[in-house]
């Protein structure tokens, strides 16, 4: 359009709500409000219209320039003027706020906005911006080590001032640039370097500062080296950022004057470290720049802020963990002492280079991946650029991991900045070209992005913004300055995701694929030799990579369907065994599966198509060794992995009916008994993978497991009375009934528990006592056999289930089976306090329902007693002290035994029964053989107190939960916390821990069941 004559508000309600919209002005009604302000009278609105075009928020840069010529009304003379030398203008206040602010407060910076565009801007050196920061604060740049004129609030405000015209000068070129994401990391080198001026000018003001309290000459004398780490280190730092930085200092003696002891020398270093963050940090006229953060030093926050270069060698030697090599890739000197920083490079360049082959390299890279994610908010998980799945720090950690690996006997790839070592590792064979220029690419545009949100308001910020406005900004920033049409926020969004799905692949396709490549001898871009293949595996905790090798070489090898489609799955998969606590146990648990499944196709379309399942499967297989020998033979229960329905515990009566089915198709007994034993371990093995696929509580897990034995047993038993039956015309003289016992009756055992049972029958109408006892044990023992015998052929991986008949009056030397009249004369007269308290765990289990219900009339009597004695609290107290004397095993550490130590399972049942001895028979609740349940029940009845309870349940489930997690891991039971790490490792996994928690677990055990004993002596001794 031509210009209008009239005042800026008439001319204003003549444009069309169209016209702006098309310009990009996000508030129509408040755009035409600005445009009417008389400030704008003598501007051309055709040129400023054109003008605004230009600004990624039209809106922003509108109010930006009413607000300059107001006061200062030459700025209108730029809009009238040649459009090409006011384009920088509309372009750096429509792509930052803050620093259009920054020329309002500043604005003898004004001539930053004639800097004429450039398609392909050139990059300002260093040294430009060193001498620009130092001459603000009155230093000679040529000087060796500059001192400045201005201290104080005075030098703070030229400092920022100054850089903040560097700050600008970057983002005119920035966001004029035809191809912002190939200029990128210009961009990051440049801000690298203005903060490194900064801090040297800093520094010379720190010097001033110190020569205030001590000597000059003493002064002169002390030598700071500013190590920058991370981002600036690398030079590739974003708008906004800490820098993290470490402090060398140095005494240089001098040839007059007397040099500074020791002391003295680090007094003077550390303050001019404290001063020179203040210049960046303190509170003043002029806004603060950034936070120095020093925290990445030895020891962190607790060791000195200055350490000489020899102290640091030392510490390094020493003390320093894994993950300080891995911090230390980027360092590089920033400020101060030149000398003496390429020095420091040169002393920590062997620890760096030499840290993967360091005790603990493994886990700090597991550590290193886990922070990745960790502490992200949910609410803003799916925002974040740099730290959520396919973020920045995805691509970073790679690449530095990489570095690492192949940089100890590869110098070329020992680079700092993300970018170029891209190019150095994919220039070594290590990454494949395509796959480097992929990768370089999403991760320039991904920091385009974040240099994008952070420069509009200049806050220290990596998330998306959620506003459709606000992205509608973004989406035009990131465009090239050539652009004529802008993206929408939608298409914005929809680039990101399609980059972070690329990025989050990243790690498999290029750590992974060509190490297979070399294995497979598969064509790649990439010169990966068998060494290099193994350091990598070695990297992500492989301990025998010889055998990974040969492992990983027989499931990728090979033109079959299985072999194509592994070797696509099998870079993602390793990486997942690799999350595992043993990875080789992993790989090869993984291969016998495979080759178990042979070309299934089910079995590779859920490797193929259903991560989940997939993932659960390598972190079971290379964690769970119980699991895994199930596994083996039941390869095809992984199915179950991929649908969460088939990993739910089936009910007793749904095993039952199974059972029975399986009993009836086969006429012989030992064919019969083989197939329920079969269902028994599918059954475990459902119940453990839902375990360690945390869909299972612990109370779910052990009721389940209770279940599966109870059917077992039912089966059994009822094969055995079928074959007596038929040995004998029909006719059995006893009804039989078994009686569930200790955890078993409470339907609380574990994976490879014992079933402690008691045995009863009742005589049939007008049968011979002596004969019916007889054939109640013939049935029983014939029972027993069942369930221990060797099957034919045998039933693999099967615990056999062991039947405990201990419990039953007088113990092993009592008679194996009694009627329930003869249970009642026992009780009566010879019962003590301990088998009343067993028979609180008395439960059905199988046989005859009628036998039981006379059995539990009986000993209900007993375990619910009207009255409970003070002789039988002192007879169970006694009994609890014995127990914790003579079944300790020898030389193990109470408190880190989960069923008899200090706060274990032992006490918390022990305390339950003994409430349910006193109170069941006025508390009915009370009357159940489980212990949660009857703990609930004791609250409920003022009993307990509710902290009290919540205490003892925690204790109770922690340490059923490492109980069966022992198991799961190593295969055999255990009654100890584990001390062998890795072992630790698994077991505070499976019961919910994140990875790197085993120390956690730990602690928690001691500190809860320490609680819980507390609690058990108070309640059950009176203490």
């Amino acid at each position: 359009m031509t210009d209008t004559p009239g005042t800026a508000k008439e001319r204003a309600e003549k444009i069309s709500a169209k016209q702006l919209i098309s310009i990009g002005f996000a508030d129509v009604t408040n755009a035409r409000r600005w445009l009417g302000f008389r400030e704008l009278d003598g501007v051309d609105l055709s040129a400023l219209l054109a003008g605004l075009a230009h600004a990624a928020s039209p809106d922003v840069a509108l109010q930006l320039i009413v607000r300059l010529i107001e006061n200062h009304p030459e700025v209108a003379r730029r809009i009238n003027g040649d459009p090409r030398e006011s384009e920088t203008m509309f372009r750096l206040l429509g792509a930052s706020e803050a620093l259009g602010e920054f020329l309002l407060r500043a604005p003898e910076n004004l001539d930053l906005l004639d800097i004429p565009p450039v398609d392909e801007p050139r990059a300002d050196r260093a040294e430009v911006f060193r001498a620009a920061l130092l001459e603000s604060v009155g230093a000679d740049p040529q000087a060796d080590t500059p001192v400045a004129s201005l201290t104080g609030q005075d030098a703070h405000k030229a400092l920022r001032v100054a850089y903040r015209r560097g700050l600008a000068r970057v983002a005119v070129r920035d966001v004029g640039a035809v191809d912002p994401v190939a200029y990128m990391p210009a961009v990051g080198r440049q801000l690298a370097d203005l903060a490194g001026a900064a801090l040297e000018a800093g520094l010379a003001v720190a010097r001033a500062h110190a020569a205030e309290r001590w000597e000059p000459a003493l002064v002169e004398q002390v030598r700071l080296a500013v190590i920058g780490m991370g981002k600036c280190g690398a030079r590739e730092l974003n708008y906004i950022s800490d820098v993290d930085v470490v402090y060398v200092g140095e005494t240089r003696a001098s040839d007059t004057g007397h040099t500074p002891d020791e002391s003295t020398s680090t007094e003077i270093a550390t303050e001019m470290a404290h001063t020179l963050a203040q210049a960046m940090m303190a509170a003043g006229p002029e806004p603060a720049l950034w936070e120095v953060d020093a925290n990445l030093r030895p020891e962190g926050k607790d060791g000195p802020l200055v350490r000489t270069l020899d102290s640091h060698v030392r510490y390094y030697k020493r003390w320093a963990k894994s993950w300080e090599f891995q911090a230390l890739l980027k360092a590089r000197c920033v400020a101060g002492d030149q000398d003496l920083g390429r020095r420091y490079e040169a002393a920590i360049a062997p620890f760096i280079w030499s840290s993967a082959e360091r005790e603990g390299f493994v886990e700090s890279v597991q550590a290193m991946r886990r922070r990745v994610t960790e502490n992200i908010p949910e609410a803003d998980r799916d925002r974040q650029i740099k730290l959520g799945p396919g973020g920045l720090r995805d691509v970073e950690f790679t690449v530095q991991l990489l570095q690492l690996v192949h940089g100890r006997s590869d110098e070329t790839v020992r680079t700092r900045a993300t970018t170029e070592s891209l190019a150095a590792l994919s220039a070594g064979g290590y990454i494949g070209r395509a796959d480097a220029e992929e990768f370089g690419l999403n991760y320039r545009w991904l920091r385009l992005l974040e240099h994008r949100i952070q420069l509009f308001r200049m806050r220290r910020t990596h998330l998306m913004p959620r506003d459709e406005r606000e992205l509608a900004v973004v989406a035009r920033s990131v465009d090239g300055a050539a652009e004529r049409t802008h993206p929408t926020a939608q298409k914005l969004v929809s680039d990101w995701n399609a980059a972070k799905r690329s990025v989050r692949s990243m790690h498999e396709r290029i750590f992974y694929r060509p190490m297979l490549a070399a294995l497979a001898n598969a064509p790649a871009d990439t010169t990966l030799t068998t060494d290099a293949a193994r350091d990598r595996l070695a990297a992500l905790g492989y301990q025998d990579t010889k055998a990974a090798m040969r492992h990983i070489e027989a499931l990728s090898r090979g033109v079959s369907r299985r072999a194509e489609i592994l070797r696509t799955l099998l870079p993602v998969l390793l990486d997942w065994l690799a999350e595992g606590v043993d990875p080789d146990a992993g790989l090869l648990n993984l291969r016998r599966v495979c080759e178990a499944l042979g070309n299934t196709p089910w079995f590779l379309r859920l490797l193929r198509d259903s991560n989940a399942a997939a993932e659960r499967l390598c972190h079971i297989l290379s964690s769970s060794r119980y699991v895994s020998d199930l596994l083996e033979t039941s390869p095809e229960a992984t199915a179950w992995l991929g649908d969460d329905s088939q990993l739910a515990t089936r009910s007793l009566d749904e095993l039952v009916s199974q059972m029975r089915a399986q009993v009836a198709r086969h006429h012989d007994p030992g064919e019969a008994i083989r197939a329920v034993r079969q269902i028994r371990r599918r059954e475990q093995l459902r119940i453990a993978l839902a375990d360690t696929s945390g869909v299972a509580s612990v109370e779910t897990t052990v009721t389940g497991l209770s279940d599966v034995d109870q059917a077992t047993v039912m089966a059994a038993l009822y094969l055995a009375r079928t074959e007596y039956a038929a040995e004998h015309d029909g006719a059995v003289p006893a009804e039989v009934l078994v009686i569930a016992m200790g955890r078993q009756g409470g339907r609380e055992i574990g994976f490879g528990s014992d079933a402690d049972v008691m045995y009863a029958y009742a005589p049939a109408p007008d049968a011979d006592p002596g004969e019916a006892r007889s054939a109640a044990e013939t049935v029983l023992n014939r029972m027993v056999k069942l369930l221990k015998q060797p099957c034919t052929p045998p039933v693999v991986a099967e615990r056999v289930l062991e039947i405990d008949n201990d419990l039953r009056p007088e113990g092993r030397s009592g008679t194996m089976v009694r009627s329930v009249a003869s249970y009642a004369e026992y009780y009566e007269r010879w019962g003590q306090t301990w088998e009343f308290q067993a028979l609180t765990r008395a439960r059905y289990m199988a046989g005859s329902e009628d036998v039981a219900q006379a059995f539990f009339r009986v000993v209900d009597r007993f375990r619910y007693p009207a009255e409970f004695t003070d002789r039988q609290l002192v007879d169970i107290r006694r009994m609890k002290a014995r127990v914790e004397s003579e079944r300790m095993p020898r030389g193990a550490d109470p408190t880190r035994q989960v069923k008899l130590g200090r706060g274990g399972l032992s006490d918390v049942e022990w305390l339950v029964q003994l409430l349910q001895l006193q109170h069941a028979h006025e508390v009915p609740e009370l009357r159940t053989t489980s212990t949660l349940p009857a703990l609930n029940a004791a609250v409920a009845a003022d009993l307990v107190g509710p902290e009290d309870a919540a205490v003892l349940e925690h204790a109770w489930k922690l340490a059923t939960d490492i109980r069966n997690g022992n198991v799961l891991r190593s295969g055999r039971a255990s009654d100890s916390v584990p001390s062998r790490r890795v072992d630790l490792e698994a077991v505070a996994r499976w019961i919910g821990y994140e990875p790197g928690s085993a120390a956690q677990l730990e602690e928690d055990y001691l500190r809860i069941t320490r609680q819980s004993r507390s609690v058990f002596e108070r309640l059950f001794y009176g203490r």
